[in-house]
Order: C-alpha cells, then structure tokens, then sequence
C-alpha cells in the first residue's frame, strides 16, 4: 500500500500525538475518568502540558471536568464513528448481522484487522444470563478469537514477527481491557476439550500459527473457550468481490448451548451464506463521484461555518492554553468520516477550513501513530481509531448519558431533574438527579408512575403515531390519583394534542398533591420521540407561570443537548434505554 512520504520531527504536530495519548489513557481507565496527575503519571507526561492538553479538549467538548476529574465526553465518539462511517462496513452489513442472529438464536459479531488484534464493528447479541459483553470498538489479540485465525491465515512475516514481539512483551493480555486476563504459565485457556490448560497462555500463543494455517485451509476457524472458559465461536471471512480480506463474521455462543464442534455443525453453512451475501451487498453500495473526494462538491460538516477555522477563536480566547495544532488535528481525524472510502487532502482541508499544508502536517502524524493510512490519493482512518473511547462511550446507556446534563440542569434551576421511558401503561425512570433540598421529590432510577398523570408521561404519549396514542387511550386504566387528575378520554386525548402542537407538558398536581412537573421530549436519531425529560416542582416555590417563563427554557437547552448526545451515541448502534 503506497504511504506518505517519510516525515521529520518537525513536520510532526507534537500536541497532536501527546493529546491522543492523553484520550488513550482516558479511555483505559475505569470509567473514562482520571484527575490530572494520575494523567501525567499514565502518559509520562510533565503536568504543564496536561493541563493545556485538558483545556483545550475540555473547549472541544471530548472531554469534561467532573468532581476534579476529567471524563470522556460522548463528542469524542466522532472520532471513532469517522472510522465505521469511512470503512463502509457497519452500514452496508449491520442489516445481515441482525438476520443471521434472528436465524440462529445466537450472538453475531462481524470484526476487522487493526495490526495484530481483532476489532468489533457490529454486534447483534441475544440477551440470555450467559452472554456476550464485548461492545462495539472492544480489541482483542488475535490468537485469543476465531477472527484472529482468519486474519492471521494472510499475515506476511513482518506481521507475524510482530505479532510476537507482543505476545511476549503482554503475556497477560494487559493491554486488551476488554479481555480477562491470563496467567502465564497457568490457566488461562482452553485444551480443546473444554478444560483449562495448565500453560495457560503459552499454549494459546504457541498453538496460533497452526490454527492461522488451519483457517486459511478450511476458509473458517473456531474459538474454543480461548477468551475465557465457556465461550465458544465460529468465524469465516469476509471479502470483497477481488477476494480482499474485509472483516470477521462470527456466530458466539456458550457451552451450555452448544461446544464448539456442535456450533460449527450448526452455525456454519449460515455464516457461509451470510457472507457472501455480505460480498454482494458491499459490491452494490454506490461509491461517491470523485469530484466529492476531490473536494470540488462535498459538504464540510464540521463547523457551522465551513469558511473559518475554527480553532480560531479558542485560541484568541484562551491564549496559549489553547493548543490549535491538536484541535485542528483531531478535526482532521474527524472529517475523514464524511466520505466513505476516503478522502483526498484537497478535501480534508475543505472540509476543515485548513491550509492543505496545515491540514498535511496532521495527516503526517496521524498515519505515523497508527490512525490513518494512505491509499494512492486517498486517507482513511484506521480501526485503531476506536481505541479512543468508541467501546465505553457508545455503550453508555440513556441515564448515564443524560446525568452530566442532568446534574447541570439542577444546578441552574435548583430543582431536581429526572429522565423517563414509556413502560406500557408507565413511566420508568431511567435517570435522575436530585436537588439539594430539605423539601425535595424522593424518586429513585426504577421507579414507575402512571403515564396519564405525569408530565413526562404526556410527552412520551404525544410523541406515538396517532393509532398508537389511541389504542393506548382505549385500553389504559386511568386512575384518580388527586382530585386534580384528568380521567376522562376525550380530555386527556386534547391535552396530549396539546402537548404535541407546543412541545413540552405542564401537569399541576395530577399524582401527588403539592408536586408539578414540566417536561420536554427526547428525540432519537430518525426523530421520533425516545424519552422524556423533566424538572419536578413544588407546588409552594414555583408558580405555572414562573415553571412556563424560568424553567421550561433551561429544560429545553437541556435536552437539546441529551439529545445531541444520543444523536453520536446511537450513529453506529442502537442506544441502550436502561
């Protein structure tokens, strides 16, 4: 494959290769969170540039302070999501993923090479107690999954000689978080027949060359219970019709439902048949006119004025603090997900506002860390990308995504603030956070409230189709909770119109005596109403007009940005509601 030409130390953007080492960092530590110093220490860092690395990311929005620790922000999910959107795979084959796990009843991954580990890039799981937890951006090393043999059937010597140049230097698996650990020389792997060996590892690395040859004999390999006692696999490849080595299909399962033979029996001639369908659907999809790579037509997306660079401003804001180069590199990084397939450098710095040779220096140091390759005119990022906390923040489900939002929401209106699902005839709260008062409204993650008599339950029923709203009206048992409570049909079917025509709801003492509600909808990607948001009043401290006029208008700045949140979270998988 053609590369750039060889750079200096000089050409290099240094903010840019220590800011990504400051993500990496972040996005290994337990919850995406670290204070400063324990960054400095991690990184190797002197403090000093730490804290310009943090402010500025902190500006850009991928990060956030929280209780002096600084925390992965779900803004840097683009990052992650310009490598899925750019390789074209999640889109094309996340469709045949589904199908094949509703035809086997089984977990179904497909994956991609990133040097000598396995990345996820789509998962359909079934939800059983003995399941897959392995998320979207998650690596493991190739000689510990089914995939791994697949990929490593086409290694070159370089590759191999790599491969065990880290085997030996993590013979732990210590740099995969996403993996249990191993022992060397103890458990840590199966024999074949189901049992731990006694070399653990060792013979897990010792035996991978021959299970590589084994899959590039048989064009499938198997997984038995080399992630971990238990789990078992099949996976085949996946190609492109030229008979390039794209992805990793794998069927997953467990050996209470099948061993390993009994899963290859089963799961095989369906992964064989899916991928080829997965070839045939990768053959059809439309690559963009080269004037679009070009950068003569495409749409910058980046900024709200594609004319400016928008690291300016931070810079004159912040002074020296603020350090441009790693900005405008990490928008350079993101922008290579516009087109898929690739972009030329002519439209990477149309898409960027940037100089091409600004724009130039930043591809330099991206393709030399790893992040993105060259392909004759054309840059693409690199499955390494992911590695920037795609795994732990596009997991993150609705109620944690929501609380930074939340806890701030409180902070300006001092009342408390929750988020809520429909749950049939209810609403379930799915994320909450609480105002520090004497007199507050105790609810708790998990508590359920009639959906006809709370704000967020009107939201949540105005955002149905008009035939769902009035087949929940025909059979819902509408209670009288307060003398204030609307029962009737025909009233409350008026007031949900009501709610849907102004956008938000304003119930006064429906549940509880004393107790009001404002609450505003939560949209996902395709628009429809996903959840609900809201802020509980007392009766006493807040008037209707004051909830209208104060509290409604920092509601819905509040929820605009829960729903941004969701609108990255959910790019490449569904989001979780609870």
């Amino acid at each position: 494959m053609p590369q750039m030409p060889p750079t200096s130390a000089d050409a290099s953007v240094g903010p840019l290769d220590r800011g990504l080492a400051v993500l990496r960092a972040l996005a290994h530590a337990p919850g995406g969170r670290m204070r400063a110093s324990d960054l400095a220490r991690a990184t190797g860092l002197a403090r000093s540039p730490v804290d310009r690395i943090a402010t500025t990311l902190v500006r850009l929005g991928y990060l956030r302070e929280e209780d002096r620790e600084l925390v992965l922000a779900p803004r840097l999910i683009r990052l992650g999501s310009a490598y899925l959107r750019s390789s074209g795979l999640p889109g094309a084959l996340a469709g045949h993923t589904v199908l094949l796990a509703d035809e086997l009843d089984e977990s179904v991954s497909l994956a991609v090479p990133d040097r000598d580990a396995v990345r996820f890039v789509t998962q359909a799981t079934r939800r059983r107690a003995l399941s897959v937890s392995f998320r979207i951006g998650d690596a493991l090393p190739a000689e510990r999954c089914a995939p791994g043999a697949i990929f490593a059937s086409g290694w070159d010597g370089e590759q191999w000689a790599a491969w065990s140049a880290r085997h030996r230097a993590d013979p732990e698996d210590a740099g995969f978080p996403a993996v249990p650990g191993r022992r060397p020389g103890g458990a840590g792997g199966s024999d074949g027949s189901g049992q731990e060996s006694a070399d653990g590892g060792d013979r897990i690395g010792g035996e991978f060359p021959r299970r590589a040859a084994e899959a590039a004999e048989r064009g499938w390999a198997v997984d038995d219970q080399l992630i971990e006692p238990g789990l078992v696999a099949v996976a085949v490849p996946v190609r492109d019709r030229a008979g390039r080595l794209l992805a990793a299909l794998s069927a997953v399962s467990h050996t209470s439902r099948h061993s390993a033979d009994s899963l290859r029996d089963y799961a095989l001639p369906a992964l064989l048949r899916t991928a080829e369908r997965m070839t045939e659907a990768l053959a059809e999809e439309t690559a963009a006119p080269p004037s679009e790579r070009d950068g003569t037509t495409a749409a910058p997306t980046l900024s709200q004025d594609p004319s400016r660079d928008t690291s300016l401003d931070p810079k004159r804001e912040l002074g020296p603090e603020y350090l441009q180069s790693l900005a405008r590199g990490l928008a350079v990084l993101a922008a290579l997900g516009d087109l898929p397939g690739g972009m030329t450098l002519s439209a990477v710095a149309q898409a960027t506002a940037l100089p091409r040779a600004t724009a130039r220096r930043s591809l330099l140091t991206l393709q030399q860390l790893g992040y993105v390759t060259a392909d004759e005119r054309l840059f693409s990022p690199l499955p390494q990308v992911l590695d920037l906390g795609y795994p732990l923040l596009s997991a993150l489900p609705l109620g944690e995504l929501a609380q930074p939002h939340l806890a701030a929401l409180v902070r300006r209106v001092h009342d408390s603030a929750s988020v809520a699902v429909l749950d049939r005839d209810d609403i379930r709260y799915v994320g909450r956070v609480a105002a520090g008062r004497i007199m507050s409204v105790s609810i708790a993650v998990g508590t359920r409230f009639p959906a006809h008599a709370t704000a967020m339950g009107r939201v949540l029923l105005a955002g149905l189709s008009a035939s769902e709203r009035q087949a929940w009206l025909e059979r819902a048992e509408l209670k009288q909770l307060t003398d204030a409570t609307v029962t009737d049909r025909a009233q409350l079917a008026a007031e949900l119109d009501r709610t849907a025509r102004d956008g938000f709801a304003l119930v006064d003492q429906e549940l509880e005596e004393g107790l009001r509600s404002i609450a505003v909808p939560l949209h996902g990607r395709d628009g429809r109403v996903l959840a609900a948001a809201n802020v509980s009043l007392h009766a006493g401290r807040t008037s209707l007009q004051e909830a209208r006029e104060t509290i409604l208008p920092a509601l819905r700045e509040a929820a605009a940005a829960i729903t941004a949140d969701i609108a990255l979270v959910s790019d490449s998988s569904p989001l979780a509601l609870d």
